[in-house]
């Protein structure tokens, strides 16, 4: 039987076992009660409050509006709706960079005022001294290396990252030190499929892919573009699993023309 069934709540212990038994392990962003719970009892082993928020539920065109205040109140509801799912909490833009006490700041904030399991930030060696506080303070912390969407306006382009010998050692080192340092889990976005294969087999700790091909330890992908609510968004890695933009758009048509030929509510719908 698989370890996802037999544990009665998913940790970073779990998902270090999983790894170690090659059991793949899925992740989708939630960043609402309702979709949090749904997502939960489907079986999904990590939920991540991704400051993806920025995009799908507030509109910005990247993710670095995004408050701590913001993120937490994200937080909060899906913590309360998870009932077996590791819940790892995004630091947003700002909240950790070049200050490694307010990094602890920041995520200690998150974990008090949320309930959540872990934090997940972005950078290696540049960010080092914020991981090891936050770590000091008995916090799990999952990395998170190769396209940095936060470090958006440095990189001045979403595409594929690490590609030359120069960024890919960098990307290397990088996740050795994130594993040195103690994080618990690793994601690498959007980099070549044999680095990060290479990647995973060179340290212990799980490494989550999005957009790095299928020889990492799990995947992880925003649930509005695999849920196909997101349709401007179709970068060659996104399998889309259901159409539920064009579902949702058609039953609000029927809503409304109901609505407007009288035929809703009738008499069984009214008291």
């Amino acid at each position: 039987m698989s370890i996802h069934k037999t544990a009665r709540k998913i940790t970073t212990h779990v998902l270090q076992a999983m790894k170690a038994k090659n059991e793949k392990i899925a992740m989708l962003t939630a960043y609402d009660f309702s979709m949090a719970k749904l997502v939960d009892q489907a079986g999904i082993d990590v939920i991540l409050v991704g400051d993806s928020a920025a995009n799908v539920m507030a509109g910005y065109d990247t993710t670095l509006p995004l408050t701590l205040d913001e993120i937490i109140y994200h937080a909060k509801s899906v913590v309360r709706a998870v009932e077996k799912a590791l819940v790892v909490v995004d630091l947003p833009f700002g909240t950790y960079q070049g200050n490694s006490k307010h990094a602890l700041d920041s995520a200690i904030r998150i974990m008090k005022e949320t309930g959540a399991h872990a934090v997940k930030l972005e950078g290696g060696k540049e960010v080092k001294e914020s991981v090891i506080r936050i770590l000091s303070a008995g916090i799990p912390v999952m990395g998170h290396l190769g396209l940095m969407p936060q470090s958006i306006h440095k990189f001045g382009t979403y595409v594929v990252r690490a590609k030359d010998e120069e960024e890919a050692n960098q990307l290397k080192e990088d996740a050795k030190l994130l594993e040195e340092l103690g994080c618990f889990a690793l994601v690498l976005e959007k980099i070549p499929a044999r680095l990060a294969e290479e990647v995973s087999q060179s340290i212990k700790i799980p490494v989550i892919g999005i957009g790095a091909g299928s020889g990492v330890d799990g995947q992880v992908l925003v649930i509005h573009d695999m849920l196909g609510l997101t349709q401007e968004f179709s970068p060659r890695f996104l399998r889309r699993y259901h159409d539920l933009a064009s579902e949702i758009k058609g039953a609000v048509s029927a809503y409304v023309k109901d609505v407007r030929s009288h035929d809703f509510p009738n008499e069984k719908e009214q008291y």
